[in-house]
């Protein structure tokens, strides 16, 4: 069969609102990568491999970000980054992929979920043993990368808190959450709720952010000639997931999500 043009393949993975949601599309998607995967899809629609072959190649790409953390210097950070964006192109593709082959399952939607979680940790913990320096030729502190492993920790209770609202809500025998439940009952919860929202401090602790955060850190790094900046932002970046998961907590519970 030949292959189906980007102008094919749009009405049919990117229906309305799929770049539009809330809480489930990263701005990187919806400014470039929901591009370059359509381009990906034209080679993959008409072949055997599936959504979840995608997942897999996802998930792998995502736990690779630690490893390639370890390079030390800039060369490790951009391999860093290219890890996590080829995460977020494969991101895009799965979902993409299981919508023009009309090809869902609950294990793809699962092993999302699970690829979401370690790709985060995988980048947070790849900072923290950056900043230990395990390849230098000094003692290694492993101060920075318990601080890191303390990050990944609260990226991913974070995102447990959110997916534990729908396992409470069906073991209790109500329907799916609606986007305006998140919103908090009282008011000064919801200034609060919208003012973290406009500063997106807690966005630091995703894998895209955090990626480039490190990447940054090493150019610092670099013109500097020690560790000081990667060892700043595993600190700032540890501080952030702990404070956002008691914050986060603390929105669940004053929201509507489990009424």
């Amino acid at each position: 069969m030949p292959r189906p043009s980007v102008a094919e393949l749009r009405p049919v993975v990117h229906p309305p609102g799929v770049k539009d949601r809330r809480s489930g599309e990263h701005w990187a998607g919806r400014m470039y990568m929901r591009e370059v995967s359509l381009r990906v899809d034209r080679y993959l629609v008409n072949t055997r491999v599936t959504p979840n072959q995608v997942t897999y190649v996802m998930t792998l790409a995502g736990a690779l970000a630690a490893p390639a953390l370890l390079v030390p210097g800039v060369p490790g950070a951009l391999l860093g980054v290219l890890m996590v964006q080829l995460y977020l192109l494969f991101d895009c593709v799965d979902g993409e992929l299981a919508r023009w082959k009309k090809q869902y399952s609950l294990s793809g939607i699962y092993l999302d979920r699970v690829a979401a979680y370690l790709c985060d940790a995988a980048v947070l913990v790849g900072l923290g043993l950056r900043a230990a320096d395990v390849w230098g030729e000094g003692r290694i502190d492993w101060l920075w990368a318990f601080l890191g492993t303390l990050a990944a920790l609260g990226a991913i209770l974070i995102k447990a808190e959110t997916d534990l609202v729908g396992v409470a809500r069906h073991q209790g025998g109500l329907p799916p959450v609606q986007e305006a439940a998140s919103e908090p009952r009282s008011s000064g919860m919801a200034l609060a709720r919208r003012a973290a929202g406009a500063l997106k401090f807690h966005r630091l602790i995703l894998g895209v952010e955090a990626s480039l955060v490190i990447l940054l850190a090493a150019v610092l790094d670099m013109i500097g000639g020690d560790l000081f900046y990667t060892r700043l932002a595993a600190a700032v970046l540890a501080g952030i997931a702990l404070l956002q998961t008691l914050l986060h907590l603390v929105s669940v519970l004053a929201s509507s999500r489990l009424k």
